[in-house]
């Protein structure tokens, strides 16, 4: 049977550029058709910003590699008009369970409030996160938006020339030259663009290996995130089980550092640590097999004049905790708002160094819970474990004990703290919805909040009316009006508190950039000149 992974979704073909007497220029190329490179091609081109995606390869990955895809990249997928392909498809899950040896010591809930449109998590293997983003492309493209995804088309040279970059495209008819006004590094961990920079991760690689297996079986186990600490089938080490579509289920299974890749994944060495786990009478098939080891690294700096990285190409962390792609995507959340910004000359390119002080400090964030997962799951002393199997035991039935258990803290928005793009913030209003913070969905009459703010500059009232549409400081901003009798008892306890009525200045992302209690178009407008990062006056 022919698998997604062996079709070619974006075959390579001609493009005019190969001929042209000298290099087309460019606003956008991404290098990447990756989960993140794709959003980013997706976000920008909704906006009407002309893009060029160059892969090296003509199809999706293969291999699930990626499958937990958390609330907040669910709700990126709604803004870039896919969200519903990948929760019908992919499986929803929000409990998980921690065990420790033979025995369960407790169960959590990754969302136990009501009022959200998405839930905690879904899994879905990333060869369908790919496909359901190339078919957002091609829809894009039947509407006329300005976006192309150049399959077999390898960066072979990068030239850096102040206003722009000289690319050299290798494809299967022969080089040619384009130009781009900015070129974005979504290549991937070993990034091609990294290495032609010069440029390196810095940050620490763990002694540690797990074999990641993609099972297709039938079996009764719930749909929850299951993880081991010394189960009987791999003492001394973890183990993680998720379910995935169509049958598949991933398996980790911690192997230590002294191993032999290679005879690791063979199948015969791979079966039977499998049928230790699963038992003798489960029958299964072995989809995918690789092997991986804990990095939590970043580059000092994401971007690089006319240069940025995103996504794995910027920073590495350990899959317990799903980070990796979920904190691409939001990378890429963060940027295209601010590239489309300074393409169409209303804000300031030093608006664009707000996204490294941004994602740079995110991925500290998570650098940190990566590492500090890791030490709980591999101790690297007597001492550290002997801690750390007695704080399993305690979990078991002392709740005080459960936040210290660290299976892979799961993955939640950054909060952008001390941003230079943060404007004032009222007193007396809920601290989770402060400026920097990823909004908090809630319910709005038949709707949802986020799905009500969209992916423009927003001001929302509640309790307050404003304009649906406006212009200020030469900018176009929607607005969102949620009358007293809209306010849902969630929104109120996320956006109000005690207050009457608030005001929100929304970033396109998403974030909150200002807030107040009482409507001030002065104060909007100077918090709109900081969020731009113009220099000067209101106007």
């Amino acid at each position: 049977m022919t698998k997604l992974f062996e079709v070619p979704l974006y075959p390579y073909r001609y493009s005019p550029d190969q001929d042209a007497p000298t290099p087309v220029r460019h606003p956008v190329v991404i290098v990447g058709a990756g989960p993140v490179g794709l959003a980013l091609a997706i976000d920008l081109a909704q906006g009407d910003v002309p893009v060029v995606v160059l892969d090296d390869n003509d199809k999706v990955s293969v291999g699930s590699r990626a499958i937990c895809f958390s609330k907040r990249s669910l709700e990126i997928f709604d803004r870039l008009g896919c969200g519903d392909e990948m929760v019908d498809k992919g499986v929803v899950w929000n409990t998980g369970k921690v065990f420790f040896g033979e025995r369960k010591i407790y169960e959590f809930d990754l969302l136990p409030e009501e009022g959200h449109k998405r839930p905690a998590f879904i899994n879905l293997q990333q060869y369908y996160c790919e496909l359901y983003l190339v078919e957002r492309v091609r829809a894009l493209q039947a509407e006329g938006k300005p976006v192309e995804i150049r399959g077999r088309n390898r960066v072979e040279n990068l030239v850096r020339e102040g206003d722009h970059t000289l690319v050299t495209v290798e494809t299967p008819e022969g080089a040619y030259n384009l130009q781009a006004d900015w070129l974005i590094a979504c290549d991937g961990a070993g990034s091609p663009v990294r290495k032609m920079l010069e440029l390196d991760f810095v940050g620490r690689v763990f002694e540690d290996n797990f074999l990641i297996a993609d099972v297709i079986m039938k079996a009764d186990f719930p749909t929850e995130r299951w993880f081991w600490f010394d189960p009987p089938f791999n003492r001394d080490q973890s183990a993680l089980l998720h379910k995935q579509p169509d049958g598949v289920w991933r398996i980790d299974l911690q192997l230590g550092w002294d191993i032999d890749k290679e005879e690791e994944k063979k199948p015969e060495n791979v079966i039977p640590r499998l049928k230790q786990m699963l038992g003798e009478e489960i029958d299964f098939d072995l989809e995918w097999v690789s092997i991986y080891t804990f990095q939590c690294r970043r580059m000092e700096q994401f971007r690089h004049g006319r240069v940025i990285f995103a996504g794995d190409s910027a920073h590495q962390v350990s899959p317990f905790g799903a980070r990796g792609a979920n904190s691409g995507f939001q990378d890429t959340d963060n940027l295209a708002w601010k590239l489309k910004l300074v393409l169409d000359g209303k804000a300031d390119e030093a608006l664009l160094d707000s996204y490294g002080v941004e994602r740079e400090l995110a991925t500290d964030e998570n650098i940190l819970n990566s590492s500090r997962s890791t030490d709980f799951i591999t101790p690297k002393s007597e001492m550290s474990r002997i801690f750390r199997d007695a704080v399993l035991d305690l979990s078991e039935h002392h709740a005080f004990a459960r936040p210290l258990v660290n299976s892979g803290r799961l993955s939640v928005p950054s909060t952008y703290d001390g941003s230079p793009l943060n404007g004032p913030d009222a007193a007396g209003l809920p601290a989770r919805t402060r400026p920097g913070s990823p909004a908090v969905d809630a319910p709005v009459g038949n709707g949802w909040l986020l799905d009500k703010l969209g992916g423009d500059i927003c001001v929302a009232g509640f309790g307050c009316e404003v304009p649906e549409r406006m212009e200020r400081q030469g900018v176009c901003l929607s607005g969102l009006t949620v009358s007293s009798g809209e306010i849902s008892a969630q929104l109120k306890d996320r956006y109000l508190g005690d207050a009457e009525q608030a005001i929100y200045l929304m970033r396109p992302d998403q974030h909150v950039a200002a807030r107040w209690t009482d409507l001030d178009w002065q104060e909007i407008d100077a918090a709109l000149v900081k969020l731009l990062a113009r220099e000067g006056t209101v106007q």
